[in-house]
């Protein structure tokens, strides 16, 4: 297993060709205090870059980008719920999708740990 970071402030942990992605832990602080998600639904394929979610907080509206191409084959079901969940455990529990990669390949493009935290500072 292993993960790679977005400049959009996403992670992405992938094994075999099924990525987990979430929000990093940075970006859930910057966002402030969730209030809702909005999820595309399972089974949507997308192309990298493309819109999957929106994210709203009580400071504003961010959109969730794709970071690969792929198909979402799960949604964290909890969070329309429990939105709140992406400031408690945004790297953990509060993942957003689970998502079939299409062209790994792209992964080459994502940068890892210390690219992630060079690029915050």
């Amino acid at each position: 297993m292993t993960t790679y970071y977005s400049e959009d402030h996403e992670w992405i942990t992938v094994e075999g060709d099924t990525a987990t992605l979430g929000i990093t832990k940075h970006a859930a602080e910057q966002l402030g205090e969730v209030v809702f998600i909005e999820q595309q639904d399972s089974g949507e394929e997308f192309e990298k870059g493309g819109e999957i979610g929106v994210i709203e907080s009580v400071k504003a509206a961010s959109e969730i980008y794709a970071p690969l191409d792929g198909e979402i084959t799960a949604i964290n079901e909890t969070l329309a719920d429990n939105p709140g969940a992406l400031n408690e455990d945004p790297e953990g529990a509060a993942w957003i999708y689970k998502i079939k990669l299409s062209d790994t390949s792209q992964l080459e493009d994502l940068m890892d740990l210390d690219g992630y935290k060079a690029l915050i500072g």
